[in-house]
C-alpha cells in the first residue's frame, strides 16, 4: 500500500467509498443526505488541510485528512478523519494510512492530534487506543445509530 497527498482527480474513487460510510450512519456525524458536490468540498478543501489517500495498485482505497483542530495559539493542534473503502477492510490499511498521517501531523509542526467526535461503537476506537490516543470524555447518548440506537461521542487526544 502507498500513501501519497491527494489530488483533486482522486475524488471520483473517494466518493463511491465515503458516500457508502457516511450514508450507513454507523461512524460519521456528517448527513447522510450530503451531497456528492457537498462532500468533495466538506473532505477535499478547506485553509491548511492536506488530503492523502491510500492506493493498492492503480486503486485508490482509503483516505484522509489532516487540519489544524484550533486557530491562532491552539493552531499546533490536529484533527483528521479517516475512511477506508469498506470492501478492503481488515488489511491493516486504516493503521498504515493513520501511521502516515501522524508522522506528516508531526512533520508539520503539530504537537497533538484531536479527534471531536468518535462514534463510541466505531471498531476505530481499538485502532485509535492501540496508537496512543485517550479518550478524554465522552458526551453520552449523542449519536443516533441506526441499529443500536443512542450511542456516545468520544473525544480522543494524542500528543505528538
Amino acid at each position: 500500500m502507498l500513501s501519497r497527498e491527494a489530488k483533486g482527480e482522486d475524488w471520483p474513487a473517494i466518493w463511491p467509498f465515503w458516500h457508502r460510510i457516511v450514508a450507513a450512519r454507523e461512524s460519521y456525524t456528517w448527513d447522510p443526505e450530503t451531497t456528492e458536490e457537498a462532500a468533495r468540498v466538506l473532505w477535499m478543501t478547506g485553509p491548511d488541510k492536506r488530503v492523502y489517500v491510500a492506493e493498492d495498485g492503480p486503486a485508490v482505497i482509503g483516505s484522509a485528512y489532516l487540519r489544524p483542530n484550533y486557530g491562532g495559539p491552539a493552531a499546533t493542534v490536529a484533527n483528521a478523519a479517516f475512511m477506508i473503502d469498506p470492501d478492503h477492510g481488515g488489511r491493516g490499511i486504516g493503521r498504515a494510512l493513520a501511521e502516515h498521517v501522524l508522522t506528516e501531523a508531526r512533520a508539520q509542526g503539530y504537537r497533538a492530534m484531536v479527534f471531536n467526535a468518535v462514534v463510541e461503537t466505531n471498531p476505530a476506537v481499538r485502532l485509535w487506543t492501540s496508537l496512543g490516543f485517550t479518550i478524554l470524555g465522552t458526551v453520552p447518548e449523542a449519536y443516533e445509530h441506526p441499529r443500536l440506537g443512542r450511542v456516545g461521542l468520544h473525544i480522543m487526544h494524542r500528543a505528538l
